[in-house]
């Protein structure tokens, strides 16, 4: 499994301000999308993410998202090593994701760009 990346999850209460806080950080505009009535913007390394409180106390609960080249494999290789799959692969507006919960209790979320 090969590791791409990771993008750090912030719940914010005003998305607006806080794009505005990350492009400048970053220097790159934000990706916008929603996704179960959350407003959602990726900028750099960061992942945006405002809504209802039900929703992202969900949310929260995941450490980080870690992009791989392919979920299907990161999913059969976690499997291997212990991690419990709590959900997917699922499709997603950018490829498709994977929410696993490591041995040590973590939840991590893996995403890839093979839109299916």
């Amino acid at each position: 499994m090969e590791i791409l990346g990771t993008t750090l999850r912030v719940c914010v209460d005003d998305l607006e301000s806080a794009v505005v806080f990350y492009e400048r950080l970053t220097g790159t505009k934000a990706l916008r999308f929603e996704r179960a009535g959350v407003q959602v913007a990726a900028v750099g390394c960061f992942l945006l993410m405002s809504g209802p409180e039900s929703e992202l106390e969900v949310l929260r609960k995941v450490a980080a998202t870690i992009a791989v080249k392919d979920v299907d494999e990161a999913r059969q290789v976690l499997d291997e090593l212990g991690a419990r799959i709590i959900v997917g692969p699922v499709p997603t507006p950018a490829g498709r994701n994977l929410l696993v919960m490591h041995p040590d209790g973590v939840v991590y979320e893996y995403v890839d760009r093979n839109v299916a």
